[in-house]
């Protein structure tokens, strides 16, 4: 079974933020990883699977996303590390996401990436959104786009920044699923 990061709240009000939860944090990154008290958290009710594909050793920023995402609502499926593309589409699948994120540290991203929208596509899956972070060179962020990939977060990006993006895609997702199903357009 995958562990699951809930949604905890302090005192039955707002979602608390990240910063002073994570032991030693550097101080120069607390505007980097801070989040505000949210009171209406923008991914309530999401389902979002937080994948490690490929060989990396390191997951701390896999898990700090992980962590934001919850603060702000979602329901988060985290793999774990070295999981296969083919693994990770599966257990997409299998738990039902809204969205897949996954955490490339290790330069592999342009084959693991074509791999995990392969592998999706292979399990029917092809239209669950797939957003990729880490150490991705800026030159490389218009192929991944090409590949499918919903939106790319490089390794300096604010975690409010991110959290607000992959609320925003998933809120067009759903007025677009919405529209569809009413028939208008």
């Amino acid at each position: 079974m995958l562990p699951r990061l809930r949604h905890r709240r302090g005192d039955g009000g707002a979602a608390q933020g990240l910063l002073g939860r994570i032991p030693g944090a550097h101080p120069a990154m607390s505007d980097t990883i801070e989040t505000p008290v949210i009171s209406a958290p923008p991914l309530r009710g999401k389902r979002i699977l937080v994948a490690k594909p490929g060989l990396d050793g390191h997951d701390i920023g896999a898990k700090v996303i992980a962590l934001a995402l919850r603060d702000a609502g979602a329901e988060v499926i985290y793999t774990g590390l070295r999981k296969s593309p083919g693994f990770i589409a599966r257990v997409a699948v299998d738990e039902d996401v809204d969205a897949v994120g996954l955490s490339i540290l290790s330069g592999s991203h342009k084959e693991l990436v074509a791999d995990a929208i392969a592998a999706l596509a292979d399990q029917g899956a092809s239209n669950i959104p797939v957003f990729v972070g880490g150490t991705i060179p800026e030159e490389d962020v218009a192929m991944l786009l090409a590949l499918g990939v919903t939106a790319v977060f490089t390794a300096d990006m604010k975690l409010d920044d991110v959290v607000a993006a992959v609320a925003e895609r998933l809120a067009e997702r759903s007025a677009a699923s919405a529209s569809s199903r009413s028939g208008t357009c």
